[in-house]
């Protein structure tokens, strides 16, 4: 039989993975010889044997790899044959201007799983336990190829067995960078909240970390509260069943209304108190592990201090060895909360955590293996039976998107919800949410996190797209370079990247609902309806501008826009006392008191000369008019409540006017604003006003589509933006148009909110340098 050589370029997310190990014993258990290593731009395997074991191994590697594996693609060039002896893992080499794909941090495995509860195991208890196929990597990088000496675990000499163990082919551990145990590895210990630690070790027939861990459970409890170093980052911690705890964590981290995030022990624990679908569990159960919003049960509901005033909970399962032991020790469910002060980056270093943590926290729960990159816990709610991304972090970061010829672009996204982009060689890669860019931490760690990129993807940006806004620090963060630049709408971003995650090349009507986006005209655009594709876009229809009284207060205080479109509606409607059977004034002192009335002085004067065409702004008026919210204290809060109190069973919706404006269609929702106050003073619920006002925004969209459509022919949505988180009106919209005759498309793995805005940017500006080479 005929011996052959070949050599094998291997593609795609192959290190930290077991794929060397893989690669090894396959080629081992088929009498091949040759080499594998790893290499900047991925694995490399050279390979000599008999031509059928050859083909056995090819298809071995395409079908079955290592499962944490993604080859994106493998190239195979015939060789010379050289008469290896043996088949061998070479040493790593990196050339400087390649790109290796890394893995991001991975859910423990349920073989780990076992070891750490199993007392005859001698990882039993032990809360740093992984292996090639869970534990660690993007966090803990801190250069590439991805070995032990380049990430945090440098600094842990491996004892004698787990050197063994990481030597050894057969074994799961066999080349696992983060290995280690008891004795050579990382360990946990307990602090006040000054810092100083406490001995905890009160039962020596078991290892030092249960015990530990046996004190923490007691007093979590007796109603403590921690900050446990996780994974990625610090979480807050408190027991989910002891209200009190909750609500002195709410006190002390001056959350007063903004819903916590629970982990629970196990399914069993979630269908206790949320409804699940199939592929809800399925998504909480996934080697991402990522924070699912789920429909609370009416029937047992936890405390309300969890979150107030909420239907959804979000939920996620253990996903480190330090979360299973902890729930083995006695817990059923636990608060589980970014731990960060305010606005502040997530904590991940124990003397900053010290130092910003103290006044929250009773006891910090501490480990040493370093943190190089902090990610946060990622957001995933299933919409219409669909997946969609809230927040893109942990467990999906620095996963890329294959994209063909794409520049070597830095995308640096929004002010809030802040994410980037880069793309090199047929890949973006998003970066893991960096919140909302408001201080001068923030700042530092969108720009150290950028830094990184550009480190460990070898990537040196030619052209940068940003954000219209001027204000934006994303976009001041582009004077750094004097390279081109390519400034992108706010909107057309949003749809974009839609656009580009559905593969949809021609025009489309976009739809991008929103908070707040910087608009060509210098205004604050974000109820968008635009003819778009990923290259450009006409504006077609928006909401009627309206003022912003006090600019941004007018975000936190949904009374101002309230009163502004009362005022508003007021002004425009002239038979407001037949609508309403009050005078204007009656009306703004009823629902807004003395402020109210100084406001529209304020109004009138036009001292304030923010317009705004915001479909955020319009629903957190309607909250204010009915009573709901006058005032929030996080992001959202008056749309998510106003969804919230739906009456599912209304059909009812409330009239509207369009007009056709210099070649724009103009939503004037006036009629829809004095139903609204008719509606509250005649003391019809919350409920019904909600559904009927969602209602008519559906309405809304329907129309100004099929309007859209009969002058453009256009048959074909995208929507995106992140008033399309609410449930009731994605999923209303989603049946309405297609009712219409209308196809749609949606953001599933990109996030729809601003956390999309970067993807939607690169992909914008690849096509622009495409449009100009042309």
């Amino acid at each position: 039989m005929n011996a052959k050589r070949i050599f094998i370029k291997v593609f795609g997310i192959v290190q930290g993975v077991g794929f060397r190990p893989f690669v090894y014993n396959l080629a081992s258990s088929l009498d091949l010889k040759g080499w594998v290593n790893n290499n900047s731009e991925g694995v490399y395997i050279d390979l000599e044997g008999l031509s059928c074991n050859i083909d056995k191994f090819l298809v071995e590697l395409k079908d079955n790899p290592p499962p944490l594996s993604r080859i994106e693609n493998i190239i195979i060039e015939e060789m010379t044959p050289a008469e290896y002896a043996a088949f061998t893992i070479k040493e790593s080499e990196r050339d400087e201007n390649s790109i290796t794909l890394i893995s991001p941090d991975i859910a423990t495995c349920d073989e780990c799983k076992a070891d750490i509860l199993n007392p005859n195991n001698r990882r039993y208890g032990y809360p740093f336990t992984n292996c090639t196929n869970c534990g660690p990597r993007f966090s803990i990088i801190k250069s590439i190829p991805y070995d032990r000496d380049k990430t945090t675990m440098k600094k842990f000499k491996m004892c004698r067995l787990c050197t063994s163990e990481y030597k050894d082919p057969s074994n799961r551990r066999f080349h696992a960078q983060p290995n280690a145990c008891d004795d050579c590895g990382p360990h946990i210990w307990v602090t006040d909240s000054m810092g100083y630690e406490i001995n905890t070790a009160y039962d020596s027939n078991i290892p030092k970390s249960l015990s530990t861990l046996k004190w923490v459970i007691k007093e979590l409890k007796d109603g403590k509260i921690f900050a446990i170093k996780g994974l990625t980052g610090f979480h807050l911690c408190c027991d989910a069943y002891n209200e009190k705890a909750v609500k002195l964590l709410r006190e002390r981290k001056h959350r007063p209304h903004k819903p916590f995030a629970v982990m629970a022990k196990d399914l069993d624990i979630v269908k206790k108190y949320c409804n699940i679908n199939d592929k809800e569990e399925s998504l909480l159960k996934s080697i991402r592990k990522p924070i699912v919003l789920l429909n609370q049960r009416q029937d047992y509901s936890l405390c309300e201090a969890i979150a107030p005033n909420q239907k959804t909970l979000g939920v996620m399962l253990p996903y480190t060895p330090l979360h299973e032991l902890l729930f083995n020790e006695g817990m059923d469910i636990m608060i589980m909360t970014s731990a960060n002060f305010y606005s502040l980056p997530l904590e991940f270093n124990n003397n900053s955590a010290i130092k910003n943590l103290s006044s929250i926290v009773d006891y910090f729960l501490f480990h040493n293996r370093d943190i190089y990159i902090p990610v946060d816990d990622s957001v995933v709610k299933i919409n219409d039976a669909e997946e969609m991304i809230i927040r893109r972090a942990r467990g999906y970061a620095p996963d890329p998107f294959k994209y063909e010829n794409i520049e070597e672009i830095l995308a640096c996204g929004p002010n809030m919800k802040n994410t980037f982009c880069i793309g090199k060689e047929n890949f973006i890669f998003m970066s893991q949410h960096n919140g909302d860019l408001e201080n001068l931490e923030t700042i530092e760690h969108y720009n150290k996190n950028i830094e990184h990129f550009k480190s460990i993807f070898s990537f040196s940006p030619k052209y940068l797209a940003y954000d219209l806004h001027p204000d934006y620090a994303s976009t001041k963060y582009t004077d750094n370079y004097d390279i081109p630049k390519i400034g992108i709408q706010h909107h057309h971003a949003h749809i974009a990247a839609c656009l580009a995650e559905n593969k949809i090349k021609g025009k489309v009507i976009g739809i991008a609902f929103d908070g707040t986006g910087y608009g060509t005209d210098g205004n604050l655009w974000g109820s968008e309806f635009f003819v778009c594709d990923i290259l450009d876009f006409k504006r077609f229809a928006h909401l009627d501008y309206i003022g912003m009284p006090g600019g941004e207060m007018a975000i936190k205080e949904p009374w101002r826009m309230g009163a502004a479109f009362v005022y508003e509606a007021c002004k425009r409607l002239s038979n407001i006392q037949n609508k309403c059977d009050y005078e204007p004034d009656v009306i703004i002192n009823y629902l807004f008191g003395e402020k109210g009335l100084k406001l529209v002085k304020i109004i009138e004067s036009s001292l304030n000369n923010i317009r705004t065409s915001s479909m955020g702004r319009l629903f957190d008026a309607v909250s204010s008019i009915i009573g709901q919210n006058h005032y929030v204290t996080y992001e959202g809060q008056a749309s998510i409540e106003l969804e919230n109190v739906i009456n599912r069973n209304c059909k009812e919706s409330y009239p509207y006017n369009i007009t056709y404006k210099d070649g724009i269609y103009i939503i004037e929702p006036y009629e829809t604003i004095i139903s609204v106050i008719k509606d509250s003073f005649d003391n019809i619920g919350y409920g019904e006003i909600s559904a009927k006002f969602h209602n008519t925004i559906v309405e809304i969209i329907v129309k100004v589509c099929s309007l859209i459509s009969n002058k453009t022919g256009l048959k074909e949505v995208a929507l995106s933006g992140g008033v399309f988180q609410n449930s009731y009106l994605l999923e209303n919209t989603l049946e309405a148009l297609k009712n219409n005759g209308f196809s749609v498309h949606t953001n599933k793995t990109i996030p729809v909110n601003d956390g999309g805005i970067s993807f939607g940017q690169i992909v914008i500006a690849n096509e622009k340098l495409k449009y100009m080479v042309k």
